[in-house]
């Protein structure tokens, strides 16, 4: 053997050798065993499903930040995981989601943190809450429609109009109405009662119309009160929501000494 076929027969070599150590133990999918029992971070919200499809009802979302206990693969792109509640579920492997947490055997979810699919890791909840808002405010004035399409946004009822601007600006899937989207909020995390303090971005939750006037609603068990509309906190006393085309469709509403205020049942944050 010459000297060309020496240096070349040792560059495959090398290739090779530094291949099953890089490419191999960095960036392949972790196994099933890999992962199992590792913990990763979530980096973006993620819905729990029942089951590992997109279609597959929703348990909750994972807000950033929290630690989920990954037990086992499930397909090419879901974890089985048990979260911080011990609620069990499935959730995205993809690294848009979630990162492994230091000292843990998985390495898929945090692979491209840092790059390309991972840059989501520098979106705050604050910059979150700003791009749902925005996402809302692009529909200002569009037509209200009682039960309007899910699949559609030339109209929109209140619920319809609450989710659309999550799926527009995070790609998060709320429930289709209202009631729904009320327990998931309850589900995700402590809700108010006293609109008062409520944060930018969170949802609104309110009863059905009875009078504008607080004593129309005095004797009212709102604990009990099924929910009929949404909106999202804007802040300093007003929400940007749609319940009529003669209130305008899409706008914004004052809340203090109106009606909104005294038919308010609770509010919080879906992120």
């Amino acid at each position: 053997m010459n000297w060309k076929s020496k240096i070349i027969t040792a560059s495959v070599t090398a290739t090779m050798l530094m291949g099953s150590l890089t490419t191999g133990a960095l960036t392949t999918p972790a196994s099933a065993a890999a992962v199992e029992n590792s913990k990763v971070k979530v980096i973006w919200g993620v819905n729990l499903r029942t089951s590992p499809s997109s279609s597959a009802s929703i348990v909750r979302l994972v807000p950033k930040g929290e630690t989920v206990t990954v037990l086992q693969k499930s397909g090419s792109g879901w974890y089985k995981v048990t979260d911080s509640g011990k609620r069990t579920g499935y959730i995205s492997s993809s690294s848009k989601y979630t990162q492994a947490v230091k000292g843990n055997t998985t390495t898929g979810s945090g692979s491209t943190s840092g790059s390309g699919s991972g840059s989501s890791t520098s979106v705050t909840g604050s910059a979150s809450v700003e791009k749902v808002i925005a996402a809302g405010m692009k529909y200002w004035g569009t037509p209200y429609e009682f039960g309007a399409s899910r699949n559609s946004t030339s109209t929109f009822d209140c619920s319809s109009f609450v989710r659309q601007a999550f799926i527009d600006a995070l790609g998060i899937k709320l429930p289709s109405d209202s009631r729904k989207q009320g327990a998931y909020v309850k589900a995700n995390g402590t809700v108010k009662t006293n609109w008062k303090n409520l944060k930018r971005g969170d949802l609104m939750y309110f009863m059905s119309y009875k009078g504008s006037s607080a004593s129309s609603y005095s004797s009212v068990n709102k604990s009990t009160a099924k929910i009929t509309h949404t909106g999202i906190y804007l802040g300093d006393g007003k929400i940007l929501h749609t319940y009529s085309n003669a209130g305008g469709g899409v706008t914004i509403s004052d809340i203090s000494g109106k009606h909104w205020e005294y038919r308010f049942l609770f509010g919080g944050s879906a992120l």
